[in-house]
């Protein structure tokens, strides 16, 4: 595996049927609350590959037993500067591809604990305006839109 992280990514957007959205703080930037998004491993492992696997390894659900959905929704941004470090040398933007995960509202949560310190459950409304990411906000803003339970 590369050294350096592969400008390609999933943001999930996991929720309930009554469209509470779950939100987890990051561990190395405390009050930078978002979804699950994570790079892809290899540049050929597909994204819902890389879906599933971040959902695991950030809160411990399982996505296969739940409604996971391809978006079809790509954002292209600017790499934070904090977090130009981790990919090679010149790479500037990312492109993050968007996938709802439709959870039962009684479901574990497990963080894992070097990446995430607390997690929250709230209204869409209230997590769209909670996130520090705008495309993450902006893909919580279209839940309505796509939750089909």
């Amino acid at each position: 595996m590369s050294q350096y992280k592969i400008p390609e990514s999933v943001l999930v957007v996991i929720y309930t049927p009554a469209l509470d959205v779950l939100l987890i703080e990051r561990a190395d930037k405390p009050g930078f609350w978002q979804s699950v998004t994570g790079s892809k491993d290899t540049p050929d492992e597909a994204l819902l590959t890389t879906a599933i696997r971040e959902v695991a390894e950030e809160t411990g659900i399982d996505a296969t037993q739940f409604a996971l959905r391809d978006w079809q929704i790509s954002n292209v941004y600017e790499i934070y500067p904090v977090w130009r470090h981790r990919y090679a040398p010149g790479v500037t933007q990312n492109t993050e591809h968007v996938f709802g995960l439709c959870v039962s509202p009684d479901v574990t949560v497990r963080l894992a604990p070097r990446e995430h310190v607390q997690y929250q459950w709230l209204p869409w409304q209230t997590a769209a305006d909670r996130c520090f990411s705008a495309s993450n906000a902006e893909a919580i803003l279209l839940l309505p839109e796509f939750n089909q339970n």
